[in-house]
């Protein structure tokens, strides 16, 4: 006689042990619909193909051989027979590696001296107490809201007048220390807690150790961010260059690619090539430095 085979049910999970699906939220908690995340994504893609497409078709076409065309409707964007000839091509035109040396000599003394500039200045406006200190800061901000092209005549006739025409010292020197590096660097400092430093004074550190040795070590994000801003300005600064310097062979990269414009402005391949050579200085800067860059934004963040 056989026995019933009895079969056991398995018990219902508690509501705890459960698996959830895994809830999108945003900085506040708050829960973010799927419609909503959708319209993030797509509104990120078009701004990424707004900023980074005319590069990546830049690039594409410098890779692109003479007998490829770039015109072709519609236009492919993958070259079919990718060569590096246009950037020899450009090599050959003009002495483009000297004029990239001569950017980065202005680009780097630019750097420098704003990453110092700005740090001592930003300090002094942001922990020294001394009569004059507001005035000073309007003065700075005052300086961000004139335009480059009110003064440069000013700029001209003083870099003639100390002899600096026709030299890359003259066209670092009116770029060496920027307004808007300093307020940077003082909205960093202003962030800082007083209690670090005033226990520093109590230990008896002067105020050059407190700067070195607290204060600047503690804004290393925002001091990214100024040698990111001065190094891009001055390698991209065209009209300053333009204007100051008269001898070929001191002439910036952004002068000198100048030259595929005017003569050979029908070769794109030439053109694309070039801009190409200018472009990749400053992607390389920020790929190194963009853990800090981010970092400083948020130290040098303006205070209300």
């Amino acid at each position: 006689m056989s026995t019933p085979v009895k079969t056991r049910t398995a018990a219902p999970r508690p509501e705890a042990e459960r698996p959830r699906r895994r809830r999108v939220t945003d900085e506040h908690g708050r829960r973010v619909p799927l419609w909503e995340l959708a319209l993030r994504y797509l509104l990120l893609l078009a701004v990424l193909a707004l900023t980074v497409g005319p590069f990546l078709w830049q690039l594409s076409t410098s890779l692109k051989g003479p007998t490829e065309d770039i015109f072709s409707s519609p236009p492919r964007f993958l070259p079919g027979d990718p060569t590096l000839h246009n950037y020899q091509r450009v090599a050959d035109t003009i002495p483009v590696w000297d004029y990239a040396l001569n950017s980065l000599k202005v680009a780097g003394a630019n750097v420098v001296t704003n990453c110092v500039g700005s740090a001592l200045a930003g300090y002094a406006l942001a922990r020294l107490r001394y009569r004059g200190r507001r005035v000073a800061t309007l003065v700075f901000i005052l300086a961000i809201l004139v335009p480059v092209e009110g003064i440069i005549i000013a700029q001209f006739t003083t870099m003639r007048e100390l002899g600096l025409n026709n030299t890359l010292i003259g066209v670092v020197l009116p770029g060496c220390v920027g307004a808007m590096n300093v307020l940077l660097m003082r909205n960093a400092f202003l962030n800082l807690p007083h209690e670090i430093e005033e226990a520093a004074f109590v230990d008896g550190a002067n105020v050059w150790q407190r700067f070195l040795r607290i204060a600047l070590p503690s804004v290393k994000g925002t001091l990214a961010v100024v040698a990111i801003f001065a190094f891009m300005g001055a390698w991209d600064d065209f009209l300053w260059p333009l204007i100051v310097l008269s001898d070929p062979s001191k002439f910036t990269l952004t002068i000198g690619l100048n030259y595929l414009h005017g003569t050979f402005a029908n070769d794109e391949r030439l053109v694309a090539a070039g801009t190409v050579i200018a472009v990749a200085p400053l992607i390389a800067l920020f790929a190194c430095l963009q853990r800090y860059f981010f970092r400083g934004v948020g130290e040098g963040a303006v205070k209300g």
